[in-house]
């Protein structure tokens, strides 16, 4: 199996995150499986990366936290080595509210998780990844951005300013050979939906069927590829075809 270097994931204890950890694994990446209270399943998810004969460690972080991602990334690297490679998937709660109820306290807590983390993060690792001279960023939307569901101001608003990240960052390391991408999925059903009828949802969609996580993964691990190495500042939805 060939080395591909060492990838950050954060939010990788369940659902999409650790479907990317598990194939990034499987392509070679030594990964750091970040998560903030789902240590079990973290470990989890390193068991069967391990399993299959690769490479992945837990680590407990809060990647809101500018301490925290420090200490983080001096874990990785003293564990697996200098990082190359941030998907930045962490998320927390999404409350809805109407315009009335919204607050600026609303807007600032999703603008931590998708602003202020993914910022910190590649801070943490443009040290390693310039010395490599290549590195990949990947963060994770949502195509909420595009489709304005009522409600979710505050979410969408900081999904939209991830485009925005996306173009201005891939222009700035551009030079120092470190792609920056953006990955939009749809609504991937993970533990959290259990129950849930997708039947309308699914019928939307041109391709008739929902997205499962691996089919985020796949774009990932394409972008963190060889393969994927001349795509940056792009935006790829991962849905079906649910926006066009």
């Amino acid at each position: 199996m060939t080395h591909q270097g060492v990838a950050v994931v954060t939010g990788a204890s369940r659902g999409l995150g650790a479907a990317i950890a598990l194939r990034l694994a499987a392509d070679g990446w030594a990964v750091a499986v970040n998560y903030r209270t789902g240590r079990a399943a973290a470990e989890s998810v390193v068991d069967a990366v391990r399993a299959s004969g690769g490479v992945a460690e837990a680590f407990g972080a809060d990647v809101v936290d500018e301490h925290a991602v420090t200490d983080l990334f001096r874990e990785v690297e003293a564990a697996l080595g200098p990082v190359t490679a941030v998907i930045a998937n962490a998320t927390g709660p999404q409350p809805s509210a109407g315009l009335d109820e919204l607050t600026w306290q609303a807007h600032l807590d999703q603008l931590t998780f998708f602003v202020k983390s993914p910022t910190l993060l590649v801070q943490a690792a443009l040290p390693s990844m310039r010395a490599a001279g290549r590195g990949r960023v990947i963060l994770i939307g949502s195509d909420l951005a595009d489709r304005a569901i009522p409600g979710a101001s505050a979410y969408v608003a900081a999904k939209s300013a991830q485009i925005g990240l996306t173009k201005v960052w891939a222009k700035e390391l551009g030079p120092d050979g470190i792609t920056v991408n953006l990955v939009q999925p749809g609504w991937i059903p993970v533990e959290r939906h259990a129950g849930l009828d997708t039947g309308d949802y699914a019928a939307e969609i041109p391709l008739r069927r929902m997205g499962t996580p691996d089919d985020v993964a796949a774009m990932v691990a394409y972008l963190g590829s060889e393969a994927g190495g001349f795509v940056t500042g792009q935006r790829i939805t991962v849905n079906g075809g649910h926006v066009i």
